[in-house]
């Protein structure tokens, strides 16, 4: 299973990121696999942003609930992250990773990764 996360570089404060993730080698839908967002800011630890489930349910990190969306679109086989409102903290690498075990996805833990794509909050 490969992931690949696509999206703009930079982004300027209060605007709204856009993430994708397109997956191949594997169906979003099927093999019990969650699929979630994970960001790392510069100098810091992996952050669990949120997750959606083979089965399409959505869980948000209750610190970033009220600024992220998590959807997928099963005919693309590709998973989705939208945040508003961005600050310059935000900048940070911004990875999909998928699982089986949601609570490891929560550790920043998971069996699939993808590369990663550098998000740079700035004016």
């Amino acid at each position: 299973v490969q992931l690949q996360e696509s999206g703009p570089g930079l982004v300027k404060p209060s605007q709204t990121l856009s993430l994708s993730c397109t997956v191949s080698g594997g169906s979003i839908t099927t093999n019990s696999y969650d699929w979630s967002w994970i960001r790392q800011p510069p100098g810091k630890g992996l952050e669990w942003m949120g997750a959606i489930t083979y089965s399409g349910s959505v869980y948000y990190s209750s610190s970033l609930k009220s600024r992220t969306s998590i959807s997928r679109d099963t005919s693309k086989n590709t998973v989705y992250l939208q945040m508003n409102s961005l600050k310059p903290e935000d900048t940070a690498v911004y990875s999909c990773a998928a699982d089986r075990s949601l609570s490891r996805l929560r550790l920043g833990l998971g069996d699939y990764w993808g590369q990663g794509t550098q998000v740079t909050v700035s004016s």
